[in-house]
């Protein structure tokens, strides 16, 4: 099968792509936004990379038409939030401009796989159900996701493709593009600091094995039925959570460092909801992924190989 990946170079992208390469034709469209930062993987030699930008037609139209996939999983976007809050012009540009560009562009007969978020419901203190569950972001990025959700059924349904929204919760494990908040601990822990700064360690939220959220991914787009012209929106998670404090706590038994914490205001988010998790009763049934991995696998692979961006390392050895 074709397959083509938007974002593949990405932390789940990456992933994905090794997974997929096995059997089938895959495509990656990306921007390399973080450049060619880890080591030569040879599982991803067969895999095509086609340098391009989501926001602009012209570079997703020959990507796509050229290729003609038979499965399309979207996964480029910007997502890391404090970056949404301070460019929010560059956030709508990738996350709703770019998905449009795609969906126009994705052939009648080719499945869509749209890769949104947790960040689209509203707060709760149960684990959030596709259906049933109110929607309410509270950042730009929620906000960008919830409006590619919409594109995405609108398209399918006036093109006729089918389609699966994704809401994808935390990703957790080895290759992290963005300093989200393990990256960050891991860092500074490889730095050789001891007293980490980190900002509110109690939010709890479902943190998935970045194999696992691959796995979901490609289960979405080759199993399962999926009707020409319908959508079918489904949650990427474990259904279980953990705060900071628990994975930072968790760290320090796995690597033998004494934590000890500060916190640090400027790292304290405006908004920042107690709980997020993800009810994954539907993508079971519909497509036979289940979790595989805990984030304590999570955890020790991160350690053992953090495979981080350079300049996140530098920023601690200063």
């Amino acid at each position: 099968m074709r397959i083509l990946v938007t974002g593949g170079d990405g932390y789940v992208g990456r992933a994905l792509c090794r997974l997929l390469a096995h059997e089938h034709e895959v495509r990656v469209l990306d921007l390399l936004r973080y450049g060619h930062r880890r080591p030569h993987d040879p599982a991803l030699d067969a895999v095509e990379l086609v340098h391009g930008d989501i926001r602009v037609g012209t570079s997703v139209r020959e990507a796509v038409t050229s290729f003609a996939p038979e499965a399309l999983i979207h996964l480029a976007a910007i997502h890391y939030i404090p970056e949404c809050e301070g460019d929010p012009e560059l956030a709508v540009a990738t996350n709703v401009l770019g998905t449009v560009n795609l969906l126009q562009y994705c052939p009648p007969t080719c499945r869509f796989v749209f890769a949104s978020s947790g960040a689209v419901y509203s707060p709760e203190l149960t684990p959030h159900v596709e259906d049933r569950s109110p929607l309410g972001p509270l950042d730009v990025y929620g906000l960008t996701k919830l409006q590619g959700e919409e594109y995405t059924r609108y398209f399918a349904a006036q093109r006729g493709f089918p389609a699966v929204v994704v809401r994808l919760f935390n990703v957790v494990g080895p290759g992290e593009t963005n300093p989200h908040v393990l990256p960050e601990i891991v860092a500074q822990l490889k730095a050789g600091r001891s007293v980490l700064h980190l900002g509110n360690l109690d939010p709890r939220r479902d943190y998935i094995h970045v194999d696992d959220a691959a796995a979901g991914f490609a289960a979405t787009a080759l199993q399962g039925a999926v009707l020409p012209g319908a959508s079918v929106t489904v949650n990427l998670g474990t259904g279980t959570t953990a705060s900071v404090y628990e994975l930072v706590t968790e760290l320090a038994a796995i690597s033998g460092v004494p934590i000890q914490i500060e916190t640090d205001a400027a790292r304290l988010r405006k908004v920042d909801r107690p709980f997020l998790a993800a009810d994954t009763a539907r993508i079971g049934e519909r497509f036979g992924w289940a979790p595989r991995r805990t984030v304590t696998d999570a955890l020790q692979e991160l350690w053992e190989n953090p495979n981080l961006p350079e300049a996140l390392l530098q920023k601690y050895r200063q």
